[in-house]
């Protein structure tokens, strides 16, 4: 009953973070800011590929959820992408109906 209440030595592997898991998550944030359809195929591409990573059995690394806010934030990017190119579309039609209906041209 002398035994000490040492914590316990587990020695778990502990997985190295996904280079592809921050690389998808910085290119994400950058694609918001400074290079958006550069940073947007780069955060899904290197996002999906993170996953296969940290998915794998066994795993090879962790950082799933980096991978998965990178691929979040690309498809936010994709959607806010679409959209933009829709409404520009759109007001074009709407400035050529105005300009044709007004006898120009």
């Amino acid at each position: 009953m002398d035994q000490q209440n040492f914590p316990q030595n587990v020695n778990s592997d502990i997985l190295p973070t996904s280079t592809l898991a921050i690389v998808s998550l910085v290119s994400a944030i950058l694609g918001f800011t400074f290079v958006p359809l550069v940073g947007t195929i780069v955060a899904l591409v290197a996002g999906y590929m993170a996953r296969n990573e940290t998915r794998s059995i066994p795993p090879k690394a962790s950082g799933d959820g980096l991978a998965t806010a990178g691929i979040i934030m690309g498809w936010i990017q994709v959607a806010l992408l679409v959209i933009g190119v829709c409404l520009t579309v759109i007001s074009f039609i709407f400035i050529f109906v105005i300009f044709a209906a007004s006898g120009g041209g």
